[in-house]
């Protein structure tokens, strides 16, 4: 089975969050199971400088105004196909937004590109002796795929739509309209016509045979007023072909027994090992020594996250003898509060601003718990990360978050199945109490361990997820 998977981003070559881990994971999950993915993105400056070793195997003569070439290569085991067109990609910012961080003007342009010449790239008229069997667009930057395949010469060829966050739809004024090279009926409720405007997410929806998102719970979510984000509706009228797979990570790339960004490699039986990793970032972050837990937060610093309520109660853990470090940039008003915090308790509360991998990965080593306060999250890949590494994750009850991690109440200790904490009302006052139901159990060695180790033995990779997507495909071939 051939399948070609477009997406905006890809980990290693460019990565903004999840979306790129997940994109840059599950082709070698598949692998396995007989399914070769080709995955196409964009030719950002970032990803061509990567590509050590390439080869033009197809183009076109214009492509909304300019010739375009396809390039595949090869990277760390990705089979990719690149978007070469200078005039869309070779920019100074970020994927999707400018040096000074706004977006680009021109963003409907730049990922309607993508999907058409993914389109064009279904039909097989692009890269010579290659079809893909499925294809499989991830996120509103690609979701008018199977809206150009619809119209174009793959309307057979099956398609699948997964959300990995509904709240970016890629909604545009009904200017763009004439400039996407679709017929006049595609501005239409069954196509991308969203309240007067233009909707990519809202096009693909209606038109890909199956749609996912990025697990069970998150699933579910969606279908209501309160997490549909005014796409609830359409979802539910195509509530048949909706589905939640949950996101797996790395598990290659994520392994404490070999990770080159940590201090002190360490397992699940090897568990005093982490101290080292602890050391290594108290130094890191100028901290006290002392016997607390460390909290960390790796994230985005946005209201959707949840980092105003890390900011409430930064204060709090401190007074409970916690220290915490912060890894992420968004919100100013939010990484204000946050320095803010971090200049008050100097020696206690860390904080550097930004991207940064390698340092992620010594905060999951060397912290104790890890902070994700989400108001809504479709699966989150942190609290996955803290599992592998011991670092028990402390997340709000929604969406992939509740699926993934088994809370350490009377119940789940006594099952020794416990990996985290969950709390729920989503506000200060619910994280509050889980911090110091934290505290309790950290204060209990034993108990703090087996949570750990309860963690750490959790199956969080690809596998069990890749046998869904495989029936997914199958049965959209006919196969299953």
């Amino acid at each position: 089975m051939n399948v070609l998977s477009v997406a905006s981003e890809v980990y290693p070559l460019i990565k903004t969050g999840g979306l790129a881990d997940v994109v840059g994971a599950l082709p070698a999950a598949l692998v396995p199971h007989g399914v070769k993915t080709r995955t196409l993105v964009p030719g950002y400056p970032a990803v061509l400088q990567k590509l050590k070793k390439k080869k033009k195997v197809g183009s076109f003569a214009n492509l909304f105004g300019n010739p375009a070439t396809i390039l595949a290569a090869e990277v760390d085991g990705l089979d990719l196909l690149v978007l070469d067109q200078a005039a869309l990609y070779a920019r100074d910012g970020g994927p999707y937004v400018d040096a000074t961080g706004r977006d680009y003007v021109d963003n409907f342009r730049r990922f309607a590109a993508l999907s058409l010449a993914a389109a064009e790239i279904a039909g097989g008229d692009v890269v010579s002796g290659w079809k893909p069997d499925i294809v499989h667009a991830h996120d509103w930057q690609t979701a008018l795929t199977p809206v150009y395949m619809h119209f174009g010469s793959a309307a057979a060829t099956p398609t699948v739509m997964t959300i990995h966050n509904i709240a970016f739809q890629g909604q545009f004024g009904a200017s763009v309209f004439p400039e996407l090279a679709l017929p006049p009926e595609a501005f239409s409720m069954q196509f991308v016509e969203y309240y007067g405007d233009v909707g990519f997410l809202k096009g693909g929806l209606q038109t890909a045979n199956a749609v996912t998102t990025v697990s069970p719970s998150y699933a579910q979510e969606i279908l209501t007023p309160e997490f549909g984000m005014g796409l609830e509706g359409l979802l539910k009228s195509r509530v048949a072909d909706l589905s939640g797979i949950v996101n797996g990570i790395d598990a290659d790339i994520w392994d404490p027994q070999t990770d080159p960004h940590i201090a002190q490699h360490f397992s699940a039986t090897t568990l005093k090992q982490r101290a080292g990793n602890r050391r290594a970032l108290e130094e890191r972050f100028g901290l006290e020594k002392g016997n607390g837990p460390i909290f960390c937060v790796v994230s985005r610093l946005t209201w959707q996250k949840g980092m105003d309520l890390v900011a409430e109660v930064a204060d709090e853990i401190v007074a409970m003898d916690g220290k915490l470090v912060v890894l992420g940039s968004g919100d100013a008003a939010l990484e204000g509060a946050l320095l803010a915090a971090a200049s008050r308790h100097r020696g206690h509360i860390g904080m550097v601003t930004g991207y940064n991998e390698p340092l992620s990965h010594l905060m999951q080593a060397g912290s104790d718990a890890i902070l994700i306060p989400s108001r809504f999250e479709p699966c989150g890949l942190t609290q996955l990360y803290g599992l592998r590494y011991g670092c028990v994750p402390v997340v709000a009850r929604t969406g992939g978050l509740a699926d993934t991690i088994i809370d350490a109440n009377e119940a789940g200790l006594a099952a020794k199945v416990a990996t985290g904490f969950q709390f729920t009302p989503v506000n200060a006052d619910g994280l509050r109490l889980a911090i110091r139901r934290v505290l309790r159990a950290y204060s209990e060695p034993k108990v703090w361990a087996k949570i750990q180790t309860q963690g750490m033995k959790s199956d969080v990779s690809w596998a069990t997820s890749a046998d869904r997507y495989v029936s997914l495909y199958s049965g959209l071939l006919g196969k299953g």
